[in-house]
Formats: C-alpha cells, structure tokens, sequence
C-alpha cells in the first residue's frame, strides 16, 4: 500500500464499523448487476452441490444476502451496525443469524464464503487469520470473489489491497484443491477482476 495512503488508514475493521456507522453501504459489489450475478452462481452451487449449511465471513450491509437462498447460514462481520443492520432486515428468518467476528465459537458449515472480502484485508495478520478461518471451519468447500492479484496501483483507495490468495493458499493450506475459477461476467477481464474461486477439501 502507497505509504501516503497508509498513513491516514486506522485498520481494516475500523474502516467499516465508521462507513456502516455513517449510513455506508457494501459498496457496488453488492447492488445491482453484481449482486444478481452474485448470486445466481451461488445459488446454482448451493442447489448442485445439496448444500445444507453456510457460513460467510464478511456479511455486511445484507443486501447481497437478500438474493441468496441458503438452507442455514450463520453471517459474520467486524462491524457492529452491519450485524445490527442484518438482524434487522432479516427478523423473523430462522434460517439466519448474524454474529460478530470476536464472537466465533467454533462453528462450521458445509460451506463458507468471502465475498468482496479479501482486497479489503490491508494487514498481513488479518489477512492470514481470515484465511485460515474461512478454510479451517469450512466441512466442504469453500468459495471466494476477489481479486487475485498481488499488483497495486500506485494511487488507490487506502481501504484496499489486492493480493495473490490463491498463491498463499496453495503454499499454507495444501488439503484443499482449486476446483473452478469463473470469471467476472459483469466487467472486462483484467489482472484486478473480481471473480469466483471454489475450494474444495481433499477427503
């Protein structure tokens, strides 16, 4: 991250809880075009694959969530007022709840997500505790949207930072195997497209 930027940055967690707090949204990766696409591959895996239980780290404002059609799913976040903002959309849904990161207790799922997730981890540590989390309380599989790409501009927004996850993964977490890349159909290919990796477990 360019040092001028870094400089003005108070953490990744922090970033979100003041833009949640201030009326802030996902962001463009959750509405509209992207979000339907968003969804449509993850329903169509979730249906294909019979999967029973989610887990997604990373649930924000809830919109995207508002078009997924999980059987369980359990949402995480570090922002206070996104998870507020999640129990209230969805109250009364019993097949959903919401919890704070520094809540987790262990739990897993068939299946765990991060989207729009990953470029937005700007400290190391974060990024590598997310990572193994995501992974370790995964029973299945796992799917990402991200970018995967360890280039930065040299002027960027200083709540992000893309990387080369997949490359980190296949060093650190050997057990699990790249299953299916599918590429952004909502913009043009490119070194920082966001796409969809699906991770399965070598059982």
């Amino acid at each position: 991250m360019p040092f001028l930027l870094k400089v003005f940055f108070r953490g990744s967690a922090g970033y979100w809880e003041t833009r949640y707090a201030k009326g802030g949204t996902s962001g463009k990766g959750s509405y509209k075009q992207y979000a339907q696409f968003k969804s449509q591959v993850i329903n169509s895996f979730v249906a294909d694959n019979a999967v029973t239980s989610v887990i997604e780290y990373g649930c924000g404002d809830g919109n995207q969530l508002t078009l997924c059609k999980y059987p369980k799913y359990l949402g995480f976040d570090v922002s206070p007022t996104a998870i507020n903002r999640c129990k209230e959309i969805f109250r009364g849904d019993t097949t959903k709840s919401f919890k704070l990161t520094g809540e987790y207790a262990n739990e897993t799922a068939e299946l765990t997500l991060s989207l729009d997730v990953i470029y937005h981890l700007v400290e190391d540590n974060v990024f590598e505790n997310y990572l193994r989390r995501l992974f370790d309380s995964s029973e299945k599989f796992v799917i990402i949207y991200s970018s995967d790409c360890g280039e930065n501009p040299l002027v960027q927004k200083p709540h992000v930072r893309h990387r080369k996850f997949t490359g980190w993964i296949e060093k650190n977490l050997p057990a699990w195997k790249l299953i299916k890349h599918i590429p952004n159909a909502c913009e043009s290919s490119g070194p920082l497209s966001v796409d969809f990796f699906i991770y399965r477990a070598n059982i």
